[in-house]
């Protein structure tokens, strides 16, 4: 059960192709990658924004119905972590270095640089900006991430099956889910979240890096963020080692009490009455809007369609391409739980925290951009340093912030390692610490490698292509989930 399968060859050789092909000739991966991205975004638009707002009503329908009160597990199961750890498990492994990364920067680039549909500058720009942000920070990911992650914990823990993505199709294919149907389906989840998670890495050690330059004048230079890779690869191979319940639990308590601590500090020492009353009102109008927002293809301006293909699109790609890592990682730390609290727990915990987040450090940016500070003068992983610049405890905030990105960056990679492991061992709850090594030091040298090439465009192209043919497996998933749960059911009643 825990030796490596022919998934971990056949995926494993497939990354170093794709990397090979990167560091060979870097110009025709990213623009061939490119081309095939815009041709996605172009033809599949209408189908992720439909799907996305699919899962969100099913999700809806499965909180109020019976199936509900099942439990993830056998019926005296009881969850394995504190809601504490594992909301901030989920953060970490969820969303992560994104919300330092942009917590401040997508907001003000709504606002100053390129709106959605309001006037540059505005104030309806202002409320846009961190309306739509929310939108794609909120509700529709933790909808996704919940159905495949509830797909992948019950038949993990009410059924008995492997940890695998195929496992969960086996009510629709049966035993061709073992064969090589099943090993396709997996080597695509594996390929997914060892560029998925190397993107960030790679994002990670630029924030870093413009952290420091910016407040000790360091170099921002390609071989600083190897040195930042090459040090957290060590620690989050030291948080693999000591496994799920030491590592990765302390590290994301961790993860959590610091963004609680900079999110209070930005909240106090910001424009706090403003942020609270901005809020309130475009997190209302956020909810409000859900449904316009879910199916907005803006099908008749050129204008609006480019910016929905460069962000919305881009967002919705890109959190399904994340879905088969983060998913089973939040399958893995949900055992014993309810579906009905499963499903709360993991959509409105995240939503209601990363709004928040985003509509602090969102308005605190676009107030000083107003004020006449212009943030946009910086690059998007120095923006956040530059506004904590003009706040009382800048320096003390600018460190935190740092601190957080380094732990999320850890966390991350910690549990990527821990997902891969399970994939590539046949479904393994505790692979190997040496496969679980093995793929961390992967994960690093592919983010390493493409840094120095140029090529997080092109791998961030690659998730995206990969996006497309996951999304087909991951409507399967909620087809076999929703047949699996009738049966089920049944069982239960009559069980009565």
């Amino acid at each position: 059960m825990n030796k490596a399968t022919k998934v971990f060859y056949i995926a494993f050789g497939l990354v170093i192709l794709t990397v090979g092909f990167g560091v060979i000739a870097p110009e025709l991966f990213e623009q061939g990658t490119g081309t095939i991205r815009n041709y996605i975004n172009t033809a599949f638009g209408w189908y992720y924004l439909t799907i996305m707002a699919i899962l969100l009503i099913l999700v809806i329908v499965i909180i109020f119905s019976p199936y509900g009160k099942i439990r993830l597990g056998r019926d005296s199961d009881r969850p394995e972590f504190s809601t504490f750890t594992w909301v901030s498990m989920l953060f970490s492994a969820g969303m992560g270095i994104g919300l330092v990364f942009y917590g401040a920067a997508e907001p003000l680039s709504h606002f100053a640089i390129q709106p959605a549909t309001a006037e540059v500058g505005s104030d309806e720009a202002f409320k846009e900006a961190l309306q739509r942000t929310y939108y794609h920070w909120g509700i529709h990911i933790w909808t996704m991430y919940g159905m495949v992650a509830l797909s992948l914990a019950f038949f993990q823990f009410r059924k008995g099956e492997p940890a695998l993505i195929s496992s969960t199709l086996k009510p629709l294919f049966g035993d061709r889910m073992n064969g090589p149907l099943g090993t396709l389906v997996d080597v695509l989840a594996v390929f997914a979240t060892v560029f998925g998670v190397a993107t960030s890495l790679g994002f990670g050690a630029a924030q870093i890096n413009g952290g420091i330059a910016y407040l000790f004048g360091a170099p921002q230079e390609e071989w600083v963020q190897m040195v930042i890779i090459g040090v957290v690869t060590l620690l989050f191979i030291m948080s693999a080692w000591s496994g799920l319940n030491k590592g990765i639990k302390y590290l994301s308590n961790t993860n959590m009490v610091l963004a609680i601590t900079l999110l209070a500090l930005v909240l106090v020492l910001g424009p706090t009455i403003l942020i609270l009353n901005i809020y309130t009102e475009t997190f209302g109008a956020y909810i409000q809007n859900l449904i316009g927002l879910s199916f907005q293809s803006a099908p008749l301006s050129a204008e609006n369609r480019s910016w929905l293909d460069s962000w919305t699109i881009f967002y919705w790609a890109w959190w399904i391409a994340w879905a088969p890592f983060v998913s089973m990682f939040i399958a893995r730390v949900s055992k014993g739980r309810t579906i009905r609290e499963f499903l709360i727990g993991v959509v409105l915990a995240p939503t209601i925290f990363g709004s928040f987040w985003f509509g602090t450090f969102g308005t605190t940016a676009i107030d000083m951009q107003k004020s006449g500070i212009d943030l946009t003068a910086f690059s998007t992983e120095q923006t956040l340093f530059a506004a904590f610049s003009h706040l009382p405890l800048g320096m003390i905030m600018s460190i935190l912030a740092i601190l957080l990105v380094s732990t999320f960056f850890i966390t991350s990679a910690d549990s990527a390692t821990f997902v891969l492991g399970m994939q590539s061992t046949n479904g393994s709850l505790l692979p190997s610490n040496q496969i679980k090594i093995l793929w961390g030091i992967a994960q690093s040298l592919v983010a390493a490698i493409l840094l120095s090439v140029g090529g997080l465009t092109a791998v961030q192209n690659t998730i995206i292509i990969a996006a497309l043919p996951f999304s087909f497996v991951m409507i399967l998933m909620v087809i076999a989930l929703f047949k699996a749960l009738n049966t089920e059911l049944q069982l239960m009643q009559r069980k009565k």
